[in-house]
Order: structure tokens, then sequence, then C-alpha cells
């Protein structure tokens, strides 16, 4: 990037209130690193491509310093009393509520989401560490009946160790307290490597973590290119487990890497959510809730519904009104309130939303509404009606603003077609029939099914899917065992 452009910084990064929360730096036990000798990451606004700033492009020497320092600081965290530990993580999650503006406002700038789904975002990402300090309480011994006479036996969980988190674009904040809360709750320490995109609001975490009191080498955030850097993360025998969001392909790729440590690995990777809606649905709802459950994010989201499965009886109905309503959906500027969807990330998101819309139009489906590029990195939100099997669209995650409407005849059929696919993250199903409710619900293979809604995550619910879209369980506690080890005790009375 030319020095001209970098001296047109962005002109909104002075409305931040606390310039503090914007570090152009990485953060390794307790301390603030600049490039020195590295070369730099430029991050760029998505909306217009200006200048954010730059982060430091660290690799393997800088990744082992990190996990040194995690190494050092886990024995002191561990031995910390949990409710020691739930209170810098109550005091972390407060002061990401009295900072959620600048914190909003940075996720906009470099990420491009509509502000309302920043400000979203961060209110979800601080949830995930107010529920894991109460958890942190709750790492309870179990006591086993004896098989054999004169043992007392039982049975805990400890702190793994040092952990890492790989952590996605599109939800900057959010996918690194999800893991990093469990994780610190559980007694260990941590090294987040962030996607290159969106290093700022992890670097506003690690300035947030830094002032709760989270101690040097706890929580570390490592910037850099993802090869050297993950790569290590994965070959490392220090780190004993690695938490990952991302696609499919990086998941395999990670998997193999973490495999000679034998690593303790989880995954949550791509999605194809399938939404089913059969005739006894109310219509002015669903529309509603269909556009919710695609256009969020700009349709870059792992559960955003690929595949709106219509029955025929509804099916011309559910097309014209959805039609209608993404028809109205406001393209623009993240920063402006009446935004619905932003720019996309990449030029090969965009590149990618054109390919799918043109492969389904060649093979007869209709082009209801957009189909086309809006210059830079917008696509316009589109409606394809008539998909089938023989498309891109019906087999490949879209992740962009492109809906694909195809009818179905019964019951059995939608659900060998929902299931038709390697990926089984989400499901939504809208009927009012109970009977039928249960019969599919529990016939899609799917890790989670939303049943009459789509908003269905928390930091209580185990976030999550089966075959190739996952491995664990993120949120709930189920999220914190992904961060222990069961220690099982016999002794002698």
């Amino acid at each position: 990037m030319t020095a001209q452009l970098k001296e047109q910084r962005c002109i909104h990064l002075g409305d931040l209130s606390d310039l503090r929360l914007l570090r152009e730096h990485a953060y390794i036990n307790g301390r603030w690193c600049s490039a020195d000798n590295l070369q730099v990451i430029d991050v760029t606004n998505p909306f217009d491509g200006s200048f954010l700033g730059t982060v430091p492009n660290m690799g393997v020497a800088e990744t082992r310093n990190a996990i040194a320092a995690a190494r050092d600081a886990f024995p002191a965290w561990a031995a910390l009393l949990p409710q020691d530990r739930a209170a810098r993580l109550r005091r972390w999650h407060d002061l990401l509520l009295e900072n959620r503006e600048d914190l909003a406002l940075l996720m906009t700038l470099e990420q491009g989401k509509p502000i309302a789904e920043s400000r979203g975002e961060i209110n979800y990402a601080a949830s995930f560490i107010d529920f894991y300090a109460d958890e942190a309480k709750r790492v309870n011994v179990e006591n086993i009946t004896s098989h054999l006479p004169d043992r007392a036996m039982t049975v805990r969980r400890e702190p793994i160790g040092v952990t890492a988190a790989v952590t996605p674009w599109n939800f900057p904040c959010a996918m690194i307290t999800r893991k990093a809360a469990a994780a610190l709750a559980a007694g260990c320490t941590m090294i987040v490597r962030p996607a290159a995109e969106t290093p700022f609001s992890a670097t506003a975490l690690a300035e947030l973590a830094e002032r709760a009191g989270i101690p040097a080498g706890v929580f570390n955030v490592v910037t850099g290119d993802p090869v050297p850097v993950v790569g290590e993360l994965c070959g490392n025998s220090d780190v004993r487990a690695l938490s990952f969001t991302g696609s499919t392909r990086v998941g395999r790729l990670l998997l193999s890497q973490g495999a000679q440590t034998i690593k303790k690995m989880s995954m949550e990777l791509g999605g194809h959510a399938p939404f089913i809606l059969f005739p006894d649905c109310d219509l002015d709802q669903v529309v509603n809730h269909a556009i919710n459950a695609k256009f969020a994010t700009s349709g870059q989201d792992c559960l955003a519904a690929n595949r709106i499965f219509v029955h025929r009886d509804i099916y011309d109905d559910f097309v014209a009104r959805y039609a209608t309503a993404i028809g109205k959906l406001r393209v623009g500027n993240g920063l402006d309130d009446t935004t619905d969807i932003g720019p996309l990330m990449h030029e090969q998101a965009v590149a990618k939303c054109d390919e799918h819309v043109s492969d389904a139009r060649d093979k007869g489906a209709r082009v209801i509404v957009g189909g086309k590029k809006l210059g830079g990195l917008f696509y316009a939100p589109t409606l394809l009606a008539d998909i089938d099997d023989t498309m891109q669209i019906y087999r490949e995650e879209t992740f962009g603003p492109v809906a694909a409407v195809l009818p179905f005849d019964d019951e059995s059929d939608v659900i060998a077609r929902a299931n038709d696919s390697e990926y089984g993250l989400c499901a939504y199903l809208f009927t009012n029939d109970h009977s039928r409710a249960n019969r599919v619900a529990n016939a899609l293979e799917h890790g989670m099914v939303a049943l009459n809604c789509v908003k269905i995550t928390g930091a209580p619910i185990p976030f999550g899917g089966v075959k190739q879209s996952g491995l664990g369980r993120e949120g709930s506690r189920h999220g914190l065992e992904e961060f222990t080890e069961l220690k099982y005790v016999c002794a002698a009375i």
C-alpha cells in the first residue's frame, strides 16, 4: 500500500472515544509487540478500501514466544481459585459492554457489517464471558460408587494446559470470546490467531483483558500469515488443544497437522443449512424469518439458510412475498443505521456469488431479484427460484446475499434432500403440526434444529454440527469440556 494512501487513514477512526482500543500490535506475555523488523499486514475498510492500520506479520519464532509465555503462565492461572478467575472474567465482560460503541465501530470498519449487527455481536461476545465466569465455579468433582473393596474413587476435570484459537473474520469478537472465555474459565491459557482481515477486534479484546487484570501470558494475540502461525500452533506439542472456526477445507488441513502431537481439536466448520416450509406455516412470519436467516451478516454466516425448501402448495406465494421483501433490503455503508446489507469481505466472495448465480441461471433457475454485482465489494441481494441438485448453489455454501428456493412435494422427499449434503450444522423447520415437527426434527442430520424460529444461538447452548460441519461443541457447559481432561483417582482407604 502506498505511503500516500496510508496518510489518508479512514476518517471514522477519529470517532473512537478511546483511541487506545485501536492497537496496531500483537499482544504476547502482557506486552504490546510492534513489527520491528517484520513486515506488516495492511487492514482496510471493505466499504471503500480506506486504510485503517497495520499489524505485525509474525511467524514461527513469535508464535513460539507466545506459546512459551502461555506455558509459563499456566500453573499460576490454573492454581487460582475458580472464583478469582471468575472475577477477572467478569471485569472483562463489563469492560466490553462499557466500550460497546467503540468496539462496534472498529468491527464495522474492518468487517463491513451493519453497525446494528456489530453492536449485537459485542453483546453476544460479552455474554460468553459472563456465562463462563459462572461456569468456572461449576467444574465439579464426580464421586464413583466403588466396585472394589476399600477404595474411594473420584473423577475430576482438570484444565488441559496451553490452548489456541484460530478465528474467522465474519464474527471477529464473538468467535474469540466463545473460545477464550471457556478456556480461561477452565484454568487454561490461550493464544489467539485472528483473521488477518479483522485483527483490530482481537487486539481491542486484548487491551480490555489487560485492563481487567488477566495476567501476562494468559491471553495472547499473535497476528500474521496463517501458514507459519497456525502451523506452529498445530505442530507444537506444548499446545494441548486447538479450537478453529472456518472452512471445512482448512479444518481438514489443521486436523492433519494436529495429528502429529495428538492434539485435542474442536472445529466449527462449514454449513449448508436447509430451511423447510410446510404448507401450514404462517407465510407472513416465515418471510421475515427467511430474510433474517439468509441475509444477516450480508449472508456471510455459517448458519445462513442456503437451500430454502418450500412445499409446492405455497411455493409461488412464498416466492412472490420473499422477492418483495428482498427488494426492500438496503445496501450500503455499515455505519449508516439504515443499511441492511454491507460489503462482502473479498473480491473472491463477490466472484463466488456471481458464479453461483450464473451457473444456476444457465441451468434453468429464475433470477427473481438481484443477480448482479453492484461495484466494489457489493453484491445485490438476490433470489433464485427453481433450484435443483445439478446446480453449484445446491451443493456449495455461497457465503453471500444469494437466496436459493426450490419446491418439494412430500415429507420423506424433503428430509432426504435436506440431508443430502456433507454438512450438518443447522436446519430450520417451519410447521404447526406437532407430530410432523417431531418426526422431521428427529430425522434431520444436523447438530442444531430451529423449529418455527431462526434465532437460536447464545452462550448456554451447545453450538456445533455433525458430519463435515465440525467436531465438538462451543458454548454451554460442553464448551468448557473441550478445554479440560478427565482425571480418575482410585485411593486405598
